[in-house]
């Protein structure tokens, strides 16, 4: 899987490569009991700080997406994380809301924003 962080922005380093992450699970490009690099291993690899990595991978264990075992190490979890359960549709609404609203402040009707929607479940294959 090729990870991909910019630098430049202002979203945290750590907080990209989890997004990353978890884009190559939606896009089974990263399937069930797959091993990852470890944190070491990972860091050295794109020249970021190894607590860095540490902080994403322990974000994603908690989130249900990897687990880290002594002995083999970080793999994605094979049975995936959780299904979505109220809590987390909650959450969701919460996060979307803000950027629907300053999407309807730009302009960006309904329709342009399902369109979107539809372009990115498209990228992830589903």
């Amino acid at each position: 899987m090729y990870i991909s962080l910019d630098f430049e922005s202002e979203v945290p380093i750590y907080e990209q490569l989890k997004n990353e992450i978890i884009i190559g699970i939606a896009k089974k490009e990263l399937t069930p009991g797959e091993r990852l690099p470890s944190v070491r291993a990972l860091a050295s690899d794109i020249g970021i700080n190894l607590h860095t990595v540490n902080k994403a991978y322990q974000q994603l264990k908690q989130d249900g997406f990897l687990l880290i075992h002594r002995q083999r190490g970080v793999v994605v979890h094979p049975d995936g994380p959780e299904k979505a359960d109220e809590i987390y549709k909650n959450q969701l609404h919460e996060t979307l809301k803000p950027l629907i609203a300053e999407a309807l402040c730009k302009e960006i009707d309904q329709e342009e924003l399902f369109a979107m929607m539809t372009t990115i479940f498209d990228e992830l294959g589903r």
